[in-house]
């Protein structure tokens, strides 16, 4: 039986939750859109095959990284396809060169048709992700290491869809404890410079 690994990398662009997709260039599914992923090789685990698939597609490598599912019967009745999902901040990251692959940012309220039912491994991504946020500090690995309350803000909106409290996000950011004032401050224009934050711990960390 085939072994495959996916890896759901997912960003926050431009104000929406956005997926990285490849162009298939062969068959099955050839021209259609599909989630990144090889086989598993031999000498290595699943960890290490999720970890090398995003670092080829993005550069990136200290990032949150975790198992997401075991599906079978994506890519035909014999295969099996362990999903991972990765969070990234865009602006690290450097899309593999690859003109054969195109490989592009969607933003997830507009897809294309997906290849091998990979829609439904990034519903599940983005349910865990949802989840995740409620209990972990996970946003850590979508932004830059200082950032505003607002900027995160920004980042919890755009994954849930739905506006927050300004006043209620930011006591609960900090009651939390997964931010703390930096003693710096970002000039926005006209406005009062904003007091700049950064997490408490850029590893993954359960509330």
């Amino acid at each position: 039986m085939r072994v495959a690994v996916l890896v759901v990398i997912l960003t926050v662009r431009d104000g929406e939750l956005q997926v990285m997709l490849i162009h298939r260039s062969g068959e099955p599914h050839q021209g259609m859109w599909a989630l990144p992923g090889g086989l598993l090789r031999p000498d290595e685990s699943l960890a290490e095959a999720a970890a090398r698939k995003l670092f080829e597609e993005t550069g990136v490598h200290d990032v949150f990284l975790e198992q997401l599912y075991t599906f079978s019967g994506l890519g035909g009745e014999q295969s099996v396809a362990v999903a991972h999902f990765a969070l990234v901040d865009s602006k690290r990251v450097r899309l593999r060169d690859e003109p054969v692959w195109e490989p592009r940012w969607f933003p997830v309220s507009g897809l294309p048709d997906l290849a091998f039912d990979n829609a439904s491994v990034l519903d599940n991504a983005i349910l865990r992700l949802r989840n995740k946020l409620e209990y972990t500090n996970v946003a850590y690995s979508l932004m830059p290491h200082e950032f505003t309350v607002s900027d995160l803000q920004s980042v919890y909106e755009s994954i849930f869809g739905r506006a927050f409290d300004k006043r209620n996000f930011r006591r609960r950011m900090v009651s939390q404890g997964i931010i703390k004032p930096t003693g710096r401050t970002h000039a926005g224009g006209a406005h009062r410079p904003a007091e700049l934050f950064e997490f408490t711990s850029r590893q993954p960390m359960t509330l």
